[in-house]
């Protein structure tokens, strides 16, 4: 089966699928409703969806992994990634493990380094397939999900953790894994609906039945029922109702089975999701050639919510007050009366439903904070209930961090404030459970009392819908000494990209795909984990010191070869080497983590004038080996200093940007050596001493420097490697300068004299003269 092309920027295209694929839709095609004589030529249909491929890297932050994004269609009822990956030619090509990671609604939390995660941090596990790349190449890779749930999916994809190894770009080979998925999806075209409280009847032959209900905002329950069930030949009602979509890395769906005798067949929900529609399957269970016939019936128990807008806050915060003898606080009728009826219909109120302000703040930022930024009242049977809207596709980037804070005073040693964090629909069912479990998620449980009056919740890249905060009153011996009892919760509530910018050994990182904007921790100094809190490898802060002394101080080297060429009259040279060994100084002060950091001007500008500053160092050492005219001298530093400056703003990290130009440099210098070997029919340079004790070990300490900087180099010893590459490339500079030109005379003091020797011995006559 042809894969489809990709559009432009890798938006996903749907095509019509043939061949084998359209013989199984065709064989997996459900009959008609009961009911309708129509017969319909296509139940199911396939869409096929493409992204541009990547390249994967070793995995050292999440960075490193290769995040795509799908859409999967409503009413889907078959997922299938296709896996491809292709891989270059070479020595360097070797068979890796692939490991790629599937989620809904959010990227996938990722762990390859076995890191810790900062506290209170709750992560689920994530599904993933992991297979050699020779297995990949094979033949492609298959992952199947049933009834999956419709909106964005995520895939990210890395190869094994890095080997820390500082590679050199265009000059050390490597090898190219590229990776792409496709999605290939089958929904339903015709799909039946049921409605609250009416009958739908459905007969089952060998095929499934698909159905779908509706799930309004403000459900309490929702309970699934089959009625009037007929069968041939079977006892009880052999029908498998599937409800739910499927959500990695869980999978919460609900199955009904009725195929005992027991009578009626129910399925309740509590809780079950808010503002959207709820797939279901039947299957029939008594065979290949038995119809069964049955009705789907569906009913809904409604939530009345009380909800405090302003007025109702402004009315409460006037009817409340404190008493100051009991540092206790006295409740309006309207609070007392939540659990009863109200005046406002029949029946009690469920929830307490506070208004929250949502507010933007920059990109993945978002600050949530109650209206008018007063204290959520938690009472003893109804739930205090807040709604965070993060539905709108680009919120699951970041991290979400819910904080509770309660006073001593406002809680007792006989109460507990319960508190669950859920996506989709709140637990409202405090009276019966504190697990957290709605129909279809489970929540985060989170806790106050007298003796932990603080909670704090943190969710990495949450998924992509409305959640919610709700609270409730416990009491933990008898309920009547707790009927007044009311406490009054602090919440701070806020969608950030990295947890606390990722501290100080890390940076926070905005990452893109296309237009889906997500963040990232890169570590620094040893630290590892999702926020740059893990310390098991961590410099201390001697450590990193140190590292920042030899960085800095061995720059100093170029003090050498500036001497030497201040003596010898080299001072354009002498000003590039002081020019080099300045930026290169505050370039490591300022690209040091923690504490040992410091950065005189912006980061980008100090590393590009280092990297320019070394450039240039080696261009015009070059030259000067060569002995050329001072004008034409001059004039190649001067072009070949702005080709290696516009090179640099091409690509920094090009290693051609440096190599280039002095090859050429050392094409000059060697034909203007070959050029006097001929002229004078002598060696260049003539004297052996000159060869032993200059060029040899120049040459020498050069090469050991470039192999060191190439080959050596980790993340690891990159403090202790790279400062014996800066004394190194310092010391052959000094090493290789030639001598001074006969004709410059001496840089001497009796020079700046206002009288010369000559002067004064002619005076000195004269006085003779006269005597």
């Amino acid at each position: 089966m042809g894969r489809a092309g990709t559009g432009s920027r890798g938006e996903a295209v749907a095509v019509a699928v043939a061949g084998p694929v359209l013989l199984l839709l065709l064989l997996a095609r459900p009959p008609p409703a009961a009911g309708d004589s129509r017969k319909s030529d296509v139940a199911l249909v396939s869409e096929h969806f493409s992204q541009a491929p990547q390249r994967l890297s070793f995995y050292s932050w999440y960075g490193s992994a290769r995040l795509f994004r799908f859409h999967v269609p409503s009413d889907t009822v078959l997922l299938r990634w296709l896996l491809q990956v292709s891989q270059g030619s070479g020595p360097t090509c070797t068979d890796v493990e692939i490991t790629v990671y599937f989620r809904y609604g959010a990227p996938p939390v990722i762990n390859p380094l076995g890191t810790r995660f900062p506290d209170n941090t709750s992560v689920q596990p994530s599904f993933h397939v992991s297979m050699p790349l020779s297995t990949m190449l094979l033949s492609n890779t298959t992952v199947n999900v049933s009834h999956p749930a419709p909106g964005d999916w995520f895939v990210a994809a890395h190869l094994p953790p890095s080997s820390q190894k500082i590679q050199v770009k265009d000059f050390v080979p490597t090898c190219a894994y590229i990776f792409q998925p496709d999605m290939l999806v089958i929904r339903v075209v015709k799909i039946s609906i049921v409605e609250p409280d009416m009958p739908l009847p459905q007969t089952l032959l060998s095929h499934p039945s698909y159905l779908k209900i509706f799930v309004p905002e403000y459900t309490q329950e929702l309970q699934l029922e089959l009625q009037g069930c007929a069968s041939n030949g079977s006892l009880g009602c052999p029908v498998r109702l599937t409800v739910g979509s499927v959500t990695l890395p869980n999978n919460f769906q609900k199955v009904l089975t009725c195929t005992s005798l027991a009578w009626p067949c129910r399925l309740l929900l509590p809780s079950p999701p808010w503002d959207r529609w709820l797939q279901v399957m039947a299957e029939n269970l008594a065979g290949a050639h038995e119809a069964v016939a049955f009705s789907a019936v569906a009913a809904l128990t409604a939530c009345r919510p009380w909800s405090m807008t302003f007025s109702h806050l402004l009315q409460s915060r006037q009817n409340q007050s404190y008493n100051t003898s009991t540092g206790q606080q006295s409740l309006s009728p309207c609070h007392r009366d939540l659990g009863r009826s109200s005046g406002w219909g029949s029946g009690p109120f469920c929830l307490l439903s506070y208004p929250i302000i949502r507010e933007d703040m920059d990109v993945v930022s978002v600050r949530f904070q109650p209206l008018d930024r007063i204290l959520v009242t938690v009472h003893l049977d109804t739930p205090s209930m807040m709604q965070l809207r993060l539905n709108t596709g680009m919120d699951s980037g970041g991290s979400l961090t819910i904080s509770l804070r309660t006073n001593k005073t406002e809680i007792t040693n006989d109460t507990l404030v319960v508190a669950c964090v859920n996506a989709a629909s709140p637990f409202l069912s405090f009276n019966t459970s504190h697990n957290c479990t709605t129909a279809f998620f489970q929540g985060y449980p989170l806790s106050l009392s007298a003796s932990s009056l603080r909670a704090n919740l943190i969710i990495p890249y949450p998924e992509t819908d409305n959640w919610y905060l709700s609270l409730q009153l416990v009491c933990l011996k008898s309920p009547l000494g707790c009927e007044e009892a009311v406490v009054r919760v602090e919440t701070t509530l806020h969608l950030v990209p990295c947890l606390n910018d990722c501290g100080p050994y890390g940076q926070c990182l905005l990452l893109r795909r296309h237009s889906y904007l997500y963040a990232g921790c890169s570590c620094k100094a040893g630290w590892r984990g999702w926020s740059c809190t893990d310390n098991s490898t961590a410099q201390t802060v001697a450590q990193q010191r140190a590292a920042a002394l030899l960085l800095t101080l061995s720059n100093l080297m170029f003090l050498a070869p500036i001497a030497i060429c201040v003596h010898r009259f080299f001072l354009v040279e002498a000003s590039v080497y002081a020019y080099t060994m300045f930026f290169s100084t505050f370039y490591h002060a300022c690209d040091q983590p923690g504490k040992a950091v410091l950065c005189i001007l912006n980061y980008d500008t100090l590393q590009y004038c280092d990297f320019l500053g070394s450039g240039v160092s080696i261009w015009v050492t070059i030259l000067c080996m060569a002995r050329l005219k001072t004008v034409l001298k001059h004039v190649l530093f001067l072009l070949g200093t702005l080709v290696i400056a516009m090179s640099l703003q091409l690509d920094r990290w090009g290693a051609w940007n440096i190599i280039g130009p002095c090859l050429f440099a050392f094409v000059i210098m060697a034909s203007m050596w070959v050029y006097r070997c001929g002229h004078r029919h002598q060696c260049y340079p003539s004297s052996w001493q000159r060869w032993v004790f200059y060029l040899l070990p120049g040459i020498s300490m050069a090469t050991a420097g470039i192999a060191i900087y190439i080959s050596l180099m980790t993340a690891d010893n990159y403090y202790y490697t790279h400062s014996i590459w800066h004394m190194l490339l310092a010391g052959s500079a000094a090493l290789l300068l030639p001598p001074r030109e006969k004709h410059t005379e001496p840089w001497t003091c009796w020079q700046r004299l206002p009288c010369h020797y000559q002067i004064c011995r002619n005076d000195r006559d004269e006085l003779y003269t006269v005597t």
